[in-house]
This record gives structure tokens, C-alpha cells and sequence, in this order.
């Protein structure tokens, strides 16, 4: 296994975790500062009130987005065992 080819598969990988992590964490950005609004509006600051909503929209994200990350992974793996005689050379 030439240098090349660890650099290629962990670049692979890395890109694979950002695609995949990526919406779930724009998705709790997005939820912060819609929770972070409404307590500036309406000042208040419960802490349960600013951790429920984000909870729940990482939940709702997770589910609605599972088929999605599960396939890019599924096919990711499947394209790295694959190709396991050339890791092994």
C-alpha cells in the first residue's frame, strides 16, 4: 500500500464524514439561532427552553435524513471492501 493510496482513502473518508455530518449540523445551527431569536424577543432564558427545540430538530433530522446517510455509507464500504486485495499489497 503506496503513501498515495492512505492519503486518497483518508481524504475519502473525511469527505464522506463531512457530507454525512454536515446537514445534521447545519440543521442544529439553524435551530440555535431560531432559539436564540425567540429568547432575544421574548427574553427568556430557560435553559431547558433552549435545549429542547434543538433536541427535537436533531431528531426530526436524523430521521428524515437516515436512508440518505446510511446509503452514502453503505456504498462507501462496499467500495472499500471491495478493493481490499489492493490494500493488502
Amino acid at each position: 500500500m503506496t503513501p498515495e493510496l492512505v492519503v486518497e482513502i483518508l481524504r475519502q473518508t473525511l469527505m464522506l464524514t463531512f457530507w454525512v455530518g454536515g446537514p445534521l449540523l447545519l440543521i442544529g445551527f439553524a435551530a440555535g439561532i431560531v432559539v436564540s431569536l425567540i429568547q432575544i424577543v421574548t427574553s427568556i432564558q430557560d435553559t431547558g427552553f433552549s435545549t429542547m427545540p434543538r433536541l427535537v430538530a436533531f431528531l426530526f433530522g436524523t430521521v428524515l435524513l437516515m436512508p440518505w446517510m446510511l446509503n452514502k455509507m453503505t456504498t462507501y464500504t462496499m467500495l472499500i471492501l471491495s478493493d481490499l486485495g489492493k490494500y493488502a499489497r
